[in-house]
């Protein structure tokens, strides 16, 4: 009885899973795109009502062209691998929110991105900017907010399908969609963890490569980066993050492959 209780727990998982998008990776999905997708719709609606938003003319229009040009990379890499229904149900959003203390920028499933002010001094140009947005874009693409949702209803919920989390708990699972999507004040508790950050840089490369931005300038970009961050940072090991050393390492050894997907603009 328990090796085929074993065994059903076991089928039962598998299908659970989903696979990523170029690197290959399985991860846990208990969360359906729809569900995933309307519960971030909803706090992307509650996040940009509260803002405020930027207006500025020149930051927003060089978000929006910006996050466009990595949307159709993005969309063309899917179309290439037959894999455009993974896309299904996707209205993207690009908006700036006047936040000059914030240096952070996220990309809610279905295609639901923020970008603060406080991050442009450090992007610089459009080609840093693409460094960041391709990035986050990559979270959303490789469903990493399903699947730290999908943790964390396993974790609190007992593996209970979302829509029954939110019909009996609602305020907690919002909380929950929240941290998975990266978007709160305790930004190095509520973010992706060390292997989704690194798998986000390594698709976010070949998005911004394919949507024709120099991948190189991930490097200067992490090197400015680590230049404002506290020297007071926690160590690796007890950091959500990748140091920005071993990114930079990382990023470096991918580079190759992302310039294969590079022709300038």
């Amino acid at each position: 009885m328990f090796k085929k209780l074993t065994l059903v727990a076991s089928l039962a998982f598998m299908a659970a899973c989903s696979t990523v998008p170029i690197t290959g990776r399985r991860q846990l999905s208990l969360v359906s795109d729809n569900e995933i997708n309307s519960l971030a719709a909803q706090q992307y609606r509650e996040v940009i009502a509260k803002g405020p938003l930027s207006n500025n003319s020149q930051d927003v229009a060089l978000v929006r062209r910006v996050g466009q040009r990595i949307q159709g990379a993005v969309e063309s890499y899917f179309r290439q691998q037959n894999a455009s229904d993974q896309l299904v149900g996707y209205q993207w959003e690009f908006n700036v929110i006047q936040d000059d203390k914030q240096q952070n920028a996220w990309c809610m499933p279905g295609g639901k991105v923020a970008v603060y002010t406080g991050i442009l001094p450090i992007t610089q140009d459009e080609n840093g900017l693409a460094v960041v947005m391709a990035h986050e874009i990559a979270h959303a693409v490789a469903k990493h907010g399903s699947e730290r949702m999908s943790q964390g209803l396993l974790q609190q919920a007992g593996g209970q399908a979302l829509s029954a989390a939110l019909s009996t708990n609602a305020p907690a699972t919002q909380q929950l969609a929240l941290q998975a999507f990266g978007v709160g004040s305790q930004l190095g508790l509520l973010r992706y963890g060390r292997n989704q950050e690194s798998e986000a840089d390594h698709l976010g490369l070949i998005f911004m490569a394919m949507a024709g931005y120099n991948p190189d300038g991930a490097i200067t970009f992490w090197q400015r980066m680590d230049a404002r961050e506290n020297q007071a940072s926690p160590p690796e090991f007890l950091s959500t993050h990748p140091s920005n050393g071993t990114r930079i390492a990382d990023i470096q050894r991918e580079l190759p492959e992302a310039r294969k997907y590079y022709t300038a603009r």
